[in-house]
């Protein structure tokens, strides 16, 4: 295991009486005496700190420094709170070390959690340390030129904001196929921050799409603990199915009763629409519903088949892996499999199909049940937060 330098003096001073907690954030390897305020004076401790390695286990990032059995009991203290078989590539540990055995163990969850497990009179204990956040306003406004993520970008906004946005409006723009030049968006969103460093965005409080002449808005609204988008007039932009199963891809087969296929080389019906994506590339569940098939199908190879409401039915074939079992229950953008080339395909893509009442349909085409609206009780309090929230919006970028 690579160990980390030692403290210079000058954090050796400022370590002095710190906690075991205050020594692991450290950014060195710190040899001293960790006792907390009034206490007795501990035995040295050695504090170690490191990041999970690519493609790393925890065992394999703390070999060296713990024993098996050690190892055993961090993971077994810390999973009621967090399963530590799990970690992250480039998450940083640490660990606090004397003579006599472990003191304690911390792993960085995320940039606003740690998990720290540490030895105590009746055992190992654990628990989740949450940094405190600031959450400041921020809005943007651009044009699209090339792609969303090169117009969030160019307003100064970051990759995930386009990924958020595209979310909002999945149901009414396909951002496959629909997006063009001369498009644009304006928003307002939560940065979150740990001191003066940006941690990542919050939700959108309000959004505004404008295709031509058409103007989508979307404000959020939370009720009853479940937060969704809705229209300005209270109609929710979530529909009944995602106008598309994939994020950001392009099309390359369409709709026909007469396509030429290019592994048979005969012209017949292709109903579905074909997207064309990396391997691997996660395939969404358009629609809450139950999994009716998942395994190999002829010429679709690995496909899954989901069953949903008000007779709709939708495919999805020549997938990678599968990631559902038959009979289980999918909600709208569960992840139930990857983008292949299994069964009859020349290259990695997505057939998808929908069919309605039993016969095969164009689901670029067809009409798509609506979602509910808010609730009537709840009009009068939504219609005054989207007031709100609309009125930050900054103006429409200048192209």
């Amino acid at each position: 295991m690579r160990r980390p330098a030692f403290c210079s003096p000058r954090l050796r001073r400022a370590a002095a009486g710190a906690s075991l907690l205050a020594l692991l954030l450290l950014p060195c390897e710190f040899v001293g005496r960790a006792a907390p305020a009034g206490a007795a004076p501990l035995l040295e401790a050695t504090v170690l700190r490191g990041t999970i390695p690519r493609g790393g286990t925890l065992g394999s990032a703390l070999q060296g420094a713990l024993d098996g059995a050690q190892l055993h009991e961090i993971v077994a203290a810390a999973r009621p709170l967090h399963d530590l078989a799990r970690v992250a590539t480039g998450q940083p540990w640490g660990l606090a070390l004397r003579p006599d055995g472990l003191l304690a163990f911390t792993y960085g969850i995320d940039t606003l959690r740690t998990l720290r497990v540490e030895r105590a009179a009746t055992g190992w204990q654990a628990r989740i340390v949450t940094r405190d956040v600031t959450a400041t306003a921020a809005t943007f406004a651009g044009t699209i030129e090339s792609s969303l993520f090169a117009a969030v970008t160019a307003s100064g906004g970051r990759d995930q904001l386009a990924l958020d946005l595209a979310e909002i409006f999945a149901w009414d723009v396909d951002f496959n196929t629909e997006l063009q030049r001369g498009d644009s968006f304006r928003l307002v969103v939560d940065e979150l921050a740990v001191g003066d460093r940006f941690v990542r965005y919050g939700p959108i409080r309000a959004a505004e799409f404008r295709r031509g002449e058409r103007v989508l808005r979307a404000v959020r609204f939370e009720a009853d603990g479940r937060a969704g988008y809705y229209a300005p007039d209270g109609t929710p932009l979530r529909k009944a199915f995602l106008r598309s199963p994939l994020r950001f891809t392009r099309i390359s087969s369409g709709f026909s009763t007469r396509r030429l296929h290019p592994v048979l080389g005969i012209r017949r019906p292709h109903l579905g629409i074909d997207y064309a994506a990396p391997t691997g590339t996660p395939v969404q569940a358009a629609a809450d519903g139950t999994v009716l098939a998942a395994g190999w199908e002829g010429g679709f190879g690995k496909t899954v088949r989901l069953r949903h409401a008000n007779g709709f039915e939708t495919l999805y074939g020549h997938l990678s892996r599968i990631d559902v079992r038959r009979g289980a229950r999918v909600t709208q953008g569960d992840r139930i499999g990857a983008v292949g080339s299994t069964g009859l395909a020349t290259g990695p893509h997505l057939d998808y199909r929908m069919k309605r009442s039993g016969a095969w349909v164009n689901p670029l085409a067809v009409q798509l049940p609506p979602a509910e609206p808010i609730a009537a009780v709840l009009r009068p309090v939504f219609l005054r937060q989207a007031a709100l929230a609309l009125a930050a919006l900054p103006p429409p970028a200048i192209s």
